[in-house]
């Protein structure tokens, strides 16, 4: 078995196309993805620390809610940081073994970097919409 040709029906432009330089836009794309992603976590984390002291203080409802608005976001945030990280890695696999010549395997590899950076986008979306929710819950209590 030829680990270089596993995927044998595709056909010789498949294996040809990916080369080197492929995988390093993904690359430098999904950095700058993941720094927006760590940015995003670190505002939150420190809304959650103050929304905190805020509601122990009031025990308003809307403030709980708000909390409980944000514990989701957060999670969804680390999943997207995840996916984003497991993408970068899958990325420099990749560009190793384009490197050592294992071409069909390295397409693969590639593939399964895209599919987990499209993860990382969809929840990325989840979560934006999750944080418009977010604000109708803090101008609630306006309307009251």
């Amino acid at each position: 078995y030829n680990l270089n040709y596993p995927l044998r029906g595709l056909g010789d432009n498949f294996m040809k196309e990916l080369t080197l330089i492929t995988p390093t836009f993904l690359f430098s794309a999904v950095s700058l993805l993941l720094l927006a992603y760590t940015n995003r976590f670190l505002g939150y984390t420190s809304l959650v620390r103050n929304l905190k002291v805020k509601y122990m203080e009031d025990k308003s409802t809307v403030t709980k809610a708000e909390i409980e608005n944000l514990k989701k976001r957060l999670k969804l945030t680390r999943l997207m940081q995840l996916y984003g990280v497991a993408s970068l890695l899958l990325c420099v696999a990749t560009m190793f073994l384009i490197y050592v010549g294992f071409q069909a395997v390295s397409a693969v590899i590639f593939g399964i970097a895209l599919l987990f950076l499209i993860i990382s986008l969809a929840l990325s979306v989840w979560e934006i919409n999750i944080s418009s929710k977010s604000i109708q819950i803090h101008l609630s209590d306006m309307e009251k």
